[in-house]
């Protein structure tokens, strides 16, 4: 039988080493290292496994391993990429973020944050044309997407986009993380663009989906001692944290930020963050990973961008069948920035012309969502 396209894939990543523990199961069960990867694992106390297992054609990716270990895996065949020092993140990361990791040292203020040190690494290097500091962020930004494909796979995603500007406290608001506690509860993993506003809004909804609904409520209540990331992006996080230390164990969701818009910071309410130097990669990989469908909150330029990045490949299906696109508040999406004409002009006549809709208010997006699904 001819191998499906996914099958390689498949095995591939069954040749990838992410922790310790892994390590020592392939050790125990195989035997041998070779032509394993073993991504960001601190081999340190494995010394005496690597001088004498076989690690042919293997690769080390940002490992921490003893000196006489790494000469030795090199000479028996293997690459070693070792672990660059003085950076404030991971190039090799083998898991996307949590937000207790990049939110680490917060009682120090936002700017002591791992978040906050690698947007700083960022803007220093970003327009100096260093190729090893591009080369960084190139690793990396490829090291979060293969994390996030093995996190997603087989999830039925539905990516929620809207502006950072929405404020928390607000009926808009709370429309949107009511809309991201619905979708969680209907079996959907919900990915946002990982941000503040309307992104917060729908991570924190599905964050609620196990609770009672009054949670969400009391919740939305104490959020809105700090309604905006401006001033104090210290303040807005603590709050948050606030919310997950009163009601711990919240529900899963996603979220796919950048610090290219590094003045945006991450929310806390989603369980797994993607965060990205490149913004394109992110955009592009945010849109094709909602498998399920996209619902657009109303939004300015950024998610005018996300609208038609996710119907162009809609329109010439290059991803396949197209996927459906709601655009909620008819007065924003015909009025203020009319997309929706244009949206609708487009699929005229084509596969899509099925899979879009405009709905009035925010409580009709998941039914328009079902509907256009099928």
């Amino acid at each position: 039988m001819q191998p499906t396209p996914a099958q390689p894939h498949r095995a591939a990543r069954d040749r990838e080493i992410e922790s310790l523990a892994e390590f020592d199961e392939v050790v125990a069960e195989h035997g041998s290292l070779a032509r394993f990867r073993v991504q960001a694992v601190d081999l340190t106390s494995r010394t005496d496994v690597l001088l004498r297992l076989d690690t042919t054609g293997a690769v080390f990716l940002g490992c921490p391993m003893d000196l006489d270990a790494a000469a030795r895996v090199r000479a028996a065949g293997a690459l070693v990429f070792p672990p660059v020092p003085g950076l404030p993140f991971d190039p090799y990361r083998a898991f996307v973020y949590t937000p207790d990791e990049l939110f680490e040292s917060l009682d120090a203020g936002y700017e002591a944050t791992p978040d906050a040190r690698a947007y700083a690494w960022f803007q220093r290097t970003q327009g100096d044309g260093d190729v090893f500091a591009s080369m960084l962020r190139a690793i990396h930004d490829d090291a979060v997407s293969d994390a996030l494909d093995e996190l997603l796979d087989g999830a039925r995603v539905v990516g929620v986009m809207g502006g950072h500007a929405m404020a928390r406290g607000t009926d808009a608001y709370a429309g949107a993380a009511r809309l991201g506690r619905e979708l969680a509860r209907a079996g959907f993993t919900v990915a946002t663009g990982g941000g503040p506003g309307a992104m917060e809004a729908a991570n924190l909804g599905a964050y609620a989906a196990p609770f009672a609904d009054d949670m969400l409520d009391d919740a939305l209540r104490l959020l809105a001692k700090a309604p905006s990331f401006r001033p104090s992006v210290s303040e807005w996080a603590r709050v948050a944290f606030e919310v997950r230390e009163r009601w711990p164990g919240g529900g899963d969701s996603v979220g796919i930020p950048t610090w290219f818009y590094g003045h945006e910071p991450p929310n806390a309410f989603a369980a797994h963050i993607a965060k990205y130097f490149a913004n394109a990669t992110r955009e592009d990989g945010l849109l094709a990973r909602s498998t399920a469908g996209v619902v657009f909150l109303p939004g300015a330029a950024g998610t005018v961008q996300e609208v038609f990045d996710n119907a162009t490949p809609n329109y010439y299906e290059s991803r396949g069948e197209p996927t459906p696109m709601v655009l909620v508040d008819s007065g924003h999406w015909t009025r203020e920035l009319p997309a929706w004409p244009l949206l609708r002009s487009l699929a005229r006549g084509r596969a899509m012309e099925s899979r879009i809709a405009l709905v009035d208010r925010i409580e009709q997006a998941p039914d328009a969502l079902k509907r256009l699904g099928g």
